[in-house]
């Protein structure tokens, strides 16, 4: 028995290392790190403890950058999560089967192209002069909508939050599509026995089965929605006006703009801990952790 337990730790140690050395350890280091005044381009480091914490949670563009943050998960929320869950529902119907595969691919293909080319294409359609968006609605007579989308602080963090969308519905779709395939045909069969309608079936049959992965979709959108920074860096950088600044642009500018490392490190703690409580949440709302 003992033999076996030596083996066996032999087994995950190589793993164990690597997850110590690469994750927790450069975790470890980024707190130190955020603790002192330092810059990439010297070795001098001064100690001054909390004052970037403090200086942080005072910063008015901390709080914009967390509001579009929490914008970006209770829209992705909704559209991914939510409008996911309606596209997988319609492929699964029995009229859509022959076509599903089609249909995956189409929604699956955004969530595997680069984020920059994502950004740059989309950057494209909000042109206010020659993007595809304005010249349709112009087109179809709606030319009083037409806008400015990226150049209006009113609407810029919605137009990049669209984006994301477009680009992460189709997979978070076919996450539902993997759970439901699961489902025993029992269940739907004793539901039409019993009278329930499509709608009824869809609610008490089709939902409790997949709660779980409905759960994790959730907190994957959530965890990325805290995250995100490829989108915004290519669109807008955070503009206009710092309108649309997200957590992870203001790291970014903090550290490679300001060359504020201290500070950038400070915030990149704020993020992990913001990641780290979602996820924790995910496990104990999960319980299982089947999916």
């Amino acid at each position: 028995m003992y033999q076996n337990r030596r083996t066996a730790l032999l087994y995950v140690l190589p793993a164990t290392v690597l997850i110590l050395v690469f994750i927790f350890l450069p975790i470890v280091m980024n707190f130190g790190y955020s603790l002192f005044r330092w810059n990439a381009f010297s070795t001098e480091r001064v100690f001054v403890g909390v004052e970037y914490y403090r200086r942080l949670f005072t910063d008015p563009v901390f709080y914009v950058a967390l509001k579009n943050n929490a914008l970006y998960a209770v829209i992705s929320i909704v559209f991914q999560v939510g409008g996911g869950l309606i596209v997988a529902a319609i492929l699964e119907e029995k009229f859509m089967r022959r076509l599903q595969p089609f249909f995956r691919t189409v929604f699956f293909i955004p969530s595997v192209m680069s984020l920059a080319v994502v950004g740059l294409m989309w950057q494209l359609l909000y042109n206010p002069d020659i993007g595809l968006i304005n010249s349709a609605l112009k087109a179809a007579g709606l030319g009083d909508l037409a806008h400015a989308w990226l150049g209006d602080s009113k609407t810029a963090i919605f137009a990049v939050i669209a984006v994301s969308q477009w680009q992460f519905t189709g997979y978070i779709a076919m996450l539902f599509l993997i759970a439901m395939h699961k489902i025993p045909s029992e269940l739907y069969e004793a539901a039409m026995i019993d009278g329930a309608s499509r709608i009824q079936t869809f609610f008490h049959v089709t939902i409790p089965q997949i709660k779980e992965m409905i759960l994790v979709a959730a907190t994957i959108t959530v965890i990325g929605a805290f995250k995100v920074f490829d989108e915004v860096y290519v669109m807008t950088f955070g503009g206009p006006g710092r309108s649309t600044e997200v957590l992870g642009t203001m790291l970014y500018r903090s550290a490679f703009r300001n060359d504020e490392m201290g500070y950038a490190s400070t915030i990149a703690t704020v993020i992990f801990v913001i990641t780290l409580i979602l996820s924790l949440l995910q496990l104990k709302l999960s319980r299982t952790g089947q999916e």
